[in-house]
Parts: structure tokens; sequence; C-alpha cells
């Protein structure tokens, strides 16, 4: 959701086609949505009588909206696999009960992905540390596509950004392997907090923000709350996904509930997941799961009909009325927050 203003710009357009068509054209789908990435919703305006008598009257006029919304979608069938060939008018999508008209789509995994990854380091996860730490890796793997960027935060008593908005598979590889675990408290919450600005703040508009926690969620240094960093995470615009280690024992006791409760929350309104490894083995599905998905998402892109860039939260949901057999997640909505 960003926001500029620039004067009407004319082109000319002898063969008839939407400004948007002839872009997709000139330029592979990543490269359109990186250009649409700068703010601009472009609209192609009818031309009135008086143009039609004109020697100029094949221009149309490009008018800047600065509504434009974007939504990461993931879609998938009753046996739980990625929906990759849906079309833009399968999808609807309402803000605060009102429906939106879709402008745009990015195919499935075709926009930019900006990820940061928040690996825990305190004492509570030491015992699986490596295997958590190579398991990480070969999800970088597997999801990292050029154009990408990617945030290592780890986080102890505090958050530390150990590489920052990188488009290097390297040299995040690299990050990873240089983590070290630690026998310090959690601040689980104000780290959350810090991953998200820090998406918020290196993402390119209209590419889709994605924040990866392996962590028990456990808290006991933050000074900020849950409801703080559920915040921070819808104002970034990421989907939130997590993946808690610690297996069955969180049903142990309340402080190990409480802290997988507030992933599955930030996880539920974000159209993530908060995933609990029940085994070492399954550390490697459960990541294969979330690449697999982060390579499925669609982009949807709408100018919104409420132009009060107010601040205040307005709620989203997306639905595909012709197939009602498919299990659709996204955000559950976004704040208005002027740019």
């Amino acid at each position: 959701m960003h926001r500029l203003s620039l004067s009407n710009i004319k082109v000319r357009n002898p063969n008839g086609l939407t400004l948007t068509r002839l872009l997709k054209r000139i330029w592979s789908t990543r490269i359109y949505w990186l250009l649409v990435g700068l703010g601009i919703s472009l609209r192609i305006l009818t031309v009135g009588a008086d143009d039609a008598q004109s020697p100029l009257n094949s221009q149309s006029v490009i008018r800047v909206s600065t509504n434009m919304v974007t939504v990461p979608v993931s879609v998938a069938d009753a046996a739980g696999h990625a929906v990759g060939d849906l079309k833009i008018e399968d999808f609807r999508v309402q803000e605060d009960g009102q429906s939106e008209t879709i402008e745009r789509m990015a195919q499935a995994g075709e926009s930019p992905l900006q990820m940061a990854l928040l690996f825990d380091l305190s004492g509570s996860l030491n015992s699986r540390f490596e295997f958590e730490q190579h398991a990480a890796i070969s999800f970088l793997e597997k999801v990292w596509k050029p154009g990408d960027a990617v945030n290592i935060i780890a986080f102890n008593e505090m958050a530390q950004v150990r590489l920052k908005n990188s488009t290097s598979l390297p040299d995040a590889l690299k990050a990873l392997l240089a983590l070290q675990p630690s026998e310090s408290s959690t601040a689980f919450y104000d780290s959350v907090i810090t991953a998200a600005q820090t998406l918020r703040h290196c993402a390119a508009p209209e590419t889709r923000q994605s924040l990866i926690v392996l962590s028990d969620g456990e808290d006991n240094r933050s000074d900020s709350i849950a409801m703080e960093a559920l915040n921070e995470v819808l104002k970034s615009d990421a989907i939130f996904y997590s993946i808690n280690p610690s297996g069955p024992s969180i049903r142990l006791n309340e402080f190990s509930l409480k802290g997988q409760e507030v992933m599955a929350s930030l996880a539920a309104e974000t159209g993530g997941t908060a995933f609990v490894s029940d085994a070492g083995s399954d550390l490697d599905k459960i990541f294969g799961r979330i690449a697999t998905e982060l390579r499925a998402q669609y982009l949807l892109g709408y100018d919104s009909s409420n132009s009060h860039w107010d601040g205040k939260f307005r709620h989203i949901s997306v639905s595909i009325p012709g197939r009602p057999d498919l299990h659709v997640r996204a955000r559950q909505g976004y704040f208005a927050i002027p740019k």
C-alpha cells in the first residue's frame, strides 16, 4: 500500500490494447510486478468526443490511483495440495463488507518474495539447534528465487539483525550457518516486532512479505505484549508462519501453551500457519510445506473504494465463489496508513 502522486501521462496505443497488456507483452510477469511495485495503479480512460476527432484519437490517458492494496492468497484443495491454475475472475475480495474490483493478479509464485527468518537462539531450543539450523538452510534453498530478498534475525534476550534485505542466497546461507545457541532468556514479542518493522521498511511495494519463525513462542523478557506484536505484523502486510520444535511437551505447562497460542493467533490473522513439530524427522517436511505454499501464492491487487487513509484497520475477506471445495487463506485486513 504505497502512494505516489504523478501528473497525468499520455501514451500512444494504436492497437487499442490496455497499457497493462502492453506492459505484460514487453516484460516478464516478475519484472512487470516490480514495475507496478512503484505504487502506481494504471487505469485507461476512454477519450471524449472531441478527442475522437483529433489526429491523436488513438491516445489513452493514464490516471494514477493512490489506494492500491495487495493481498497474498494461498489456495489449497481438500487434500491440502496447492492450487495454482486460478484466474483473476475466480476471486472475490471484500473490504469492510464492500465488494472491491480486483485490478490485477500475479500468478502463483511469480511475484517477488521478501522473507524474514526469525531464529530463536534461547536456551529452551538448544537440544535440537543444529538440526533446526540445517532444516532452515534447506528451506531457503528450496524457496529462494532470483529477485527475492532475505532478512535473517536471531534472538534471545534481544533481537539481532544478522542479514538485512539481501538478494544473495549464499550470503543468507552463510548468515544461518553462523548462528550459535545461547542460554539466555527470550524476548519473543520484541523480536517479532523487530522482524515485522524490518520487513516493512525494506520490502518493495507490491511484493509478498512473509515472516517465518522457528521458536516455541515463550517470552520472559520482552517490553512489548502480544497485541503489539500482532499490530506490527499486520502493518508490515506479512504472512506469519511459525514452527514450534517443542513437540507434545507444549501441552505440559501453561507457559508453553500460551506461546503456541500466540503464534497461532499471529498466523490466523495474517493468512499463515502455526506448526508444531512432533518429531525431529518432520521439521524438513514442515519447512517443505511452507516453501510449497510460498511458491504457489497469488498476489491480488485492488484499488480500495475507501479513499480515507486514516490509519484505521480495515477487514479483508477473499473467497472463490465458484469453487466452494477450495480452502482460501489470506490476511484478515490491513491498517490504512498514509504513505
